[in-house]
């Protein structure tokens, strides 16, 4: 299994661990997740993060016990793994930008058991980079379809699905409040 982290600086020797830049509630117990940690995301989750560090996004994932009935109204015919969904607003930063995706050693991470995220409480060196300048092209070869909206406030419901959902950078979207 492959640990990745992407980023926009191509200059990263070494990850040191940092607390989140916008902390969140966590569960009982959790709260060490908002401290200083390096973050890293299984390969199979990657399309999480093919996306300029800021663009709002949900993305939506079959799970074991989805039902056929939220496949149909989520997925359609669409073979996709995955479905992306941006603001349009995003479409040209989407298309612009150059991200890093760093590979990284599994060790010193440990699972967080959730969407493929590991964290690491010390230092890591990361074991290459690769540049990757077409993420519409690098969501596809994932597998994930790419669906453009004016908004992404219409899809809260999803959230009350059996499908997985990811929403990330939320507070970026329009009218999310």
């Amino acid at each position: 299994m492959q640990l990745y982290h992407f980023s926009d600086d191509p200059g990263i020797a070494v990850f040191k661990p940092r607390p989140v830049r916008v902390p969140s509630a966590r569960g009982p117990g959790r709260d060490w997740l908002n401290g200083p940690l390096v973050w890293a995301i299984e390969a199979a989750w990657q399309a999480l993060y093919l996306f300029p560090r800021d663009c709002p996004r949900i993305l939506l994932f079959p799970k074991a016990d989805t039902t056929a009935a939220d496949r149909a109204a989520w997925f359609g015919q669409s073979p996709a793994h995955a479905i992306a969904y941006v603001e349009w607003d995003w479409l040209e930063a989407l298309r612009a930008a150059t991200l890093h995706r760093y590979a990284l050693p599994r060790a010193p991470f440990e699972s967080l058991e959730d969407a493929g995220m590991w964290v690491a409480r010390q230092s890591v060196k990361p074991l290459s980079r690769e540049t990757l300048t077409d993420l519409p092209g690098a969501l596809c070869a994932a597998g994930v379809e790419l669906r453009l909206t004016e908004t992404l406030t219409h899809l809260r419901p999803v959230w009350d699905t059996t499908l997985h959902a990811s929403g990330i950078r939320l507070r970026h979207a329009k009218d999310w409040t």
